[in-house]
């Protein structure tokens, strides 16, 4: 089975900070217990498919709290830019499947502390008792409308501000690529989404009240969370079954110090880019289909610029494909 490398496709508007890169690109290509990663809690929850070379995932709220992660190495504050990217497929989801616990619970893919993730007074229902977390989630339609929801949790159990978008369905056997993005210099965590190569979304952004303390995590992956604990009357539960798959982690991101120049007869892009990554200008007129408007340039460590020399009469928008070979 041929695999997708992973990317990262970003407009570029954003400023973000420079420093010493780690990258980590997992394709579950070999067994991922081998590479690095660990699962924790009711491990029957996690299963490699050597044959798909993906990680197949039950999210089950009955359960206890389970994680399949990785480390990368350090520890990241809210001082640090960070991505993660992945593929995201479920084959079936479904909240408030216990009646005791009618309301929809989320299914969470992110960064987290795994000493405190897997502490016993750990509850991620309670809203005040799950420390340090960079989480996307996601909650099914039920009694509520299916909802988006990244968030940043810090030490102290305080919520990044807004982040809740909805109605936005995950539909099944969908594939979904999303990218979270967290830049330093403003505090704010992007989603970025798309289903089956098309933009999806958008999803609304995470910000950093200026009172927000600090984050620490040190792992990425799946969390199954358990659903106790919840406040009385609105208590949720999940059951979903998934594929999750092409696993890209950088922090720093691979683009940094992003100007965009535009001149007579050509559109270009400045950026400090990475090495070991390949770097592309793809440029739209409707956000609908990109094309190729750069030859591939390796990245070098220093700045790099992409131009679009035949750009069309009407206005374009231009991102970069950043791919890691």
């Amino acid at each position: 089975m041929k695999k997708v490398r992973p990317f990262l496709a970003l407009a570029f508007v954003l400023s973000l900070n420079v420093a010493r890169a780690t990258t980590i690109v997992e394709t579950f290509s070999n067994d991922p217990l081998a590479q690095g990663w660990l699962a924790t809690g009711n491990t029957n929850l996690f299963r490699w498919n050597d044959t798909n070379q993906n990680l197949e995932v039950t999210w089950d709220s009955s359960q206890t709290n389970s994680y399949f992660c990785r480390p990368f190495g350090t520890s990241l504050t809210k001082a640090s830019d960070f991505m993660l990217g992945f593929d995201l497929r479920l084959n079936d989801i479904a909240g408030g499947v216990n009646p005791g616990k009618p309301f929809p619970f989320q299914i969470s893919i992110g960064l987290l502390n795994l000493a405190q993730a897997t502490n016993t007074g750990f509850i991620r229902g309670s809203g005040f008792e799950s420390p340090n977390l960079v989480e996307f989630d996601y909650f099914p339609g039920g009694i509520f409308d299916p909802t988006v929801s990244p968030v940043l949790i810090s030490s102290n159990n305080e919520f990044s501000a807004g982040g809740f978008t909805y109605p936005l369905e995950l539909t099944t056997n969908t594939v979904f690529h999303v990218t979270v993005l967290y830049t330093a210099g403003d505090r704010t965590l992007r989603t970025l989404m798309t289903r089956n190569g098309l933009p999806f979304g958008p999803v609304k952004d995470c910000l950093l009240n200026t009172n927000f303390s600090d984050f620490i995590v040190d792992r990425f992956g799946v969390s199954s969370y358990s659903d106790v604990g919840q406040f009385p009357g609105f208590e949720g539960s999940v059951l979903a079954h998934g594929v999750v798959d092409n696993f890209m982690f950088a922090a720093p991101p691979p683009l940094t110090k992003v100007t965009a120049v535009s001149s007579a007869g050509a559109a270009s892009v400045q950026f400090r880019s990475a090495t070991n990554w390949v770097y592309t200008l793809e440029r739209s007129t409707n956000f609908q289909s990109w094309a190729t408007a750069s030859s591939a340039a390796p990245g070098t460590g220093g700045m790099l610029v992409l131009q679009d020399t035949n750009p069309p009469n009407a206005n374009a928008f231009y991102r970069v494909n950043a791919r890691f070979p």
